[in-house]
């Protein structure tokens, strides 16, 4: 019997499931997916088994990795509802879904991991947040899964009434970092810099300024003062984009990604 099932192996299933074979054996690891060329090839470059269906998956796992969006959490409970039992450990990266809306939908006392991934997690620089009940497990299943999410990066627990921040935090964020990266080489490239330097510069400039905040602990407006000279070329650059409403964009952003993982609860 396998240890840790994932159902839905599509980019974010892939990124937990390629960190999890950091930390255990490809034969302790279950996957099964709608798209059966998609599951004959990711264990053809995984060695990690698949099987047809979500309930012949659970049935032979213990931690149930629900890998699937919001819409189809309906139709995969009804798959597993009559093969799980409270010994399986269920944990679940949808948005807006929350732990007592999948007990309600199987009909017991289940117990749910809630988490928030995003793609960086298949480099192994995933950001995670996760709520949980701990009362409900044992200490071995607490330290396996922390070793599930340890495998793909960092990872925070939070209060479950935050886990819609999370999204904008960490879940969703990814693709605006991109679009960031994306619209700074273009200017770049404006100027005559060829595209391919471009886009190493700004990306590695992304990556180091990322980590002088997580490791200098110094705040982000202290270290934004520290490259603006009086005068000079960087304070003009932050000047024009607060006249564009830079910041507040990033607001608007987090708020309209907030107000969607809200939806998914009144649906």
């Amino acid at each position: 019997m396998s240890k840790i099932g994932f159902i839905g192996m599509g980019n974010m299933g892939y990124a937990m499931l390629s960190g999890c074979l950091k930390q255990f054996q490809a034969e302790e690891i279950l996957f099964t997916d709608v798209n059966t060329e998609r599951m004959s090839n990711v264990t053809l470059s995984t060695k990690v088994r698949h099987v047809d269906s979500n309930a012949e998956l659970a049935n032979n796992v213990k931690y149930i990795v629900l890998a699937i969006k919001p819409q189809y959490f309906s139709s995969v409970l009804k798959n597993i509802e009559n093969v799980v039992t409270k010994d399986h450990v269920i944990i679940s990266i949808a948005p807006g879904i929350s732990r007592e809306d999948i007990k309600d939908s199987l009909g017991y006392d289940a117990r749910v991991v809630r988490a928030m991934p995003n793609t960086p997690a298949l480099l192994g620089e995933g950001m995670t947040g996760v709520c949980y009940d701990s009362t409900l497990f044992t200490y071995e299943e607490k330290e396996v899964i922390a070793s599930i999410f340890k495998s793909f990066g960092k990872f925070r627990i939070i209060e479950e009434r935050l886990m819609s921040a999370v999204t904008c935090a960490s879940g969703s964020s990814p693709a605006y970092v991109y679009m960031f990266i994306e619209a700074m080489a273009d200017g770049v490239v404006k100027h005559g810099l060829p595209r391919d330097v471009a886009y190493e510069m700004v990306a590695q400039t992304v990556a180091g300024a990322a980590k002088m905040v997580l490791e200098t602990g110094k705040h982000p407006g202290e270290l934004k003062d520290m490259v603006c000279s009086p005068g000079g070329t960087t304070i003009a650059g932050v000047a024009a984009l607060e006249e564009e409403g830079f910041r507040n964009s990033i607001i608007k952003a987090c708020d309209a990604c907030y107000e969607i993982s809200e939806g998914f609860k009144r649906k």
